[in-house]
């Protein structure tokens, strides 16, 4: 029953990962409990939390008894396992896809993630100029979002699945800091972030860094 559902999410509300799973739940309209983890203070690593959490990272969802830590695992597993409405396409080959989107992004453009963190999303704090390292990870992110989102489409997969919401975070870890994105990504990535959903997890209050 979707009544027990808790999901533990980082203290700072800061995690694009914690985001995505926020996100997935939101939009499947389940009722959840929110608890936060303080990272800062190594509270992963309490007793309680890592005998919820193998793996001792956030998020982790808990449902009845089942612990599952991962953002996109829990994605596909509230997809999966609860009506409502779909966070993946139904096309096998387009829900691929958006898998791919997202292992992709938890995987690559380590330069863009560690020179505009998500400080600068959630707090507006301010980066410097991208290295060129960075710069290049960034022309590689262009690129390869011109060519998913070809054709003008205003979604990855023809409709919105939650790799929107990571892409635009990707995105936006470059379009909030006032970096040079193409005009097109730019949009598709303020679009994004007014799904309600989104907000939700935007209008959260933060404790200072």
């Amino acid at each position: 029953m979707p009544d027990s559902l808790t999901l533990f999410v980082d203290a700072q509300y800061a995690s694009p990962y914690a985001m995505s799973a926020f996100v997935a739940l939101t939009v499947k309209q389940l009722p959840f409990e929110l608890r936060t983890v303080d990272l800062a203070a190594s509270n992963q690593h309490a007793p309680d939390f890592a005998g919820l959490s193998v793996t001792r990272r956030v998020p982790t969802l808990v449902h009845h008894g089942f612990a599952l830590s991962e953002s996109s695992a829990i994605d596909e597993y509230v997809d999966e396992a609860f009506a409502g409405p779909a966070l993946y396409p139904a096309d096998p080959r387009q829900k691929a896809r958006a898998r791919q989107v997202q292992a992709w992004l938890r995987s690559d453009l380590m330069p863009i993630r560690m020179e505009r963190s998500t400080e600068v999303v959630f707090y507006g704090a301010p980066a410097p100029a991208l290295s060129t390292v960075a710069e290049a990870a960034a022309g590689k992110l262009f690129s390869a979002a011109e060519a998913l989102l070809a054709s003008g489409q205003a979604h990855l997969c023809g409709q919105w699945s939650i790799a929107d919401v990571d892409l635009a975070l990707m995105l936006n870890r470059l379009v909030l800091n006032g970096d040079a994105v193409p005009a097109r990504l730019a949009d598709y990535a303020r679009r994004q972030w007014e799904h309600p959903a989104v907000q939700r997890w935007l209008a959260f209050e933060r404790p200072p860094l």
